[in-house]
C-alpha cells in the first residue's frame, strides 16, 4: 500500500509565550517542523508527506525552506480552523482512497522514533488503525464536581502520534463530519465504529508546546 503522512502544523505559539509559531521555532539550527518532516523521510523515503499549514503562515514557511536550503520533498496544503478541518483538507490531496496508509502526525513532535513510524504503518495495514501510546508513570486522580478520587493508572494510556489508518477507515470517518468531542484522529475513526489498535510509542515523543517542552526537546535533539 502507498504510504502518506499528513503533518498538521497549525500552532500559534501562545503557550510557548512566543510571537513565532511553535512549529517554526529553531532547535539545533532547524525549525521544529523540518526536524519532524525529516523523521518520516528517514523512516521510509517512499512516504509522501503532506504538510497542513495556516494560510497566512505558508509564505513564512516558504521563506524558511529557502533560508535553510531544505530539500526534503513535501507538499504544502492550507489547513483549517481546527485539526479536523486541516486533516480533512489534506485528505483531499490523496488520490487513491483505498490502497493507501495514512499517518497523521503533529508538526511539533520531532522526537518520534523511526521505529514507531514504521510500526504504525505495519499495524495499520493489518488492523486498520495504529495508535501509539505509553503507560502513565504518575499517580492520577479523577476530579468531579463533588471532589476528587484516586484513579487506576493501569486503565489509562497517554496517546501520541502518528496515528495511522488504512484509507478505507479514515476517509469514511472524516466524511461523517465534525463532532465537538473529537480530540484527535483516533476519536474521529472510533466515532464511526472502528476499533482502535494500540501499540507502544516512545516516551521521548513529546509534543513541544511550552517553554519547558522546548528545553527538553533541545536537549534530546542535540
Amino acid at each position: 500500500m502507498k504510504k502518506y503522512s499528513i503533518i498538521v502544523a497549525g500552532g500559534k505559539g501562545t503557550r510557548m509565550q512566543s510571537s513565532t509559531p511553535k512549529q517554526f521555532i529553531e532547535i539545533n539550527g532547524l525549525p521544529i517542523l523540518m526536524h519532524t518532516i525529516n523523521k518520516f523521510k528517514e523512516a521510509d523515503h517512499s512516504i509522501q508527506i503532506i504538510v497542513a499549514l495556516p494560510k497566512n503562515e505558508i509564505p513564512t514557511w516558504e521563506t524558511l525552506v529557502e533560508k535553510h536550503a531544505f530539500t526534503t520533498q513535501h507538499q504544502v496544503v492550507t489547513g483549517g480552523d481546527s485539526r479536523f478541518q486541516s486533516v480533512d483538507n489534506a485528505l483531499q490531496y490523496i488520490p487513491n482512497q483505498d490502497e493507501c496508509l495514512i499517518a497523521v502526525h503533529d508538526g511539533v513532535r520531532p522526537l518520534v522514533d523511526v521505529s514507531v513510524i514504521n510500526q504504525s504503518y505495519v499495524d495499520a495495514e493489518q488492523y486498520g488503525s495504529a495508535i501509539p501510546t505509553v503507560a502513565i508513570k504518575e499517580s492520577i486522580r479523577r476530579v468531579t464536581e463533588e471532589g476528587n478520587e484516586m484513579g487506576n493508572r493501569d486503565e489509562y494510556k497517554l496517546v501520541q502520534t502518528p496515528q495511522t489508518f488504512r484509507g478505507d477507515v479514515i476517509f469514511p470517518a472524516f466524511e461523517n463530519g465534525y463532532v465537538p468531542s473529537f480530540t484527535d484522529d483516533a476519536s474521529v475513526a472510533e466515532f464511526s465504529g472502528n476499533a482502535m489498535h494500540l501499540f507502544e510509542g516512545n516516551y521521548e515523543n513529546i509534543k513541544i508546546t511550552t517553554p519547558e517542552d522546548l528545553k527538553i526537546g533541545e536537549a534530546l535533539i542535540q
